[in-house]
């Protein structure tokens, strides 16, 4: 006979959740998606300003390997276009959102 472990105190949890709480582990902080993304937007922010200053050490002539500027500047690109497509996707589910039919 399959039993369900869910607890009737903590059964809107993940069962994962549950089974670390009964184990004694709690998770150390809960963060939200908000918290997540602002996070995500500051460090595209500093990897964007990282690849500034190494475009312009380079461009005054200060000795900086030409591989780092471009590592910088590909990070930068690589991250400015992921966040492009969240907010893509993001749109997509909002426009989706308010065509349905209530």
């Amino acid at each position: 006979m399959v039993t369900n472990d869910i607890e009737l105190g903590k059964k809107y949890l993940p069962l994962v959740e549950q089974k670390m709480q009964n184990n004694g582990i709690s998770s150390a902080k809960s963060e939200s998606f908000t918290d997540t993304l602002k996070e995500f937007i500051h460090d595209v922010n500093s990897l964007q300003r990282d690849s500034a200053d190494q475009n312009e050490k380079m461009i005054k002539g200060e000795p900086v390997d030409i591989h780092d500027v471009m590592i910088t500047a590909e990070k930068a690109k690589t991250s400015f276009q992921l966040l492009m497509e969240l907010r893509n996707k993001g749109l997509d589910l909002y426009h989706e959102v308010n065509r349905l039919q209530v």
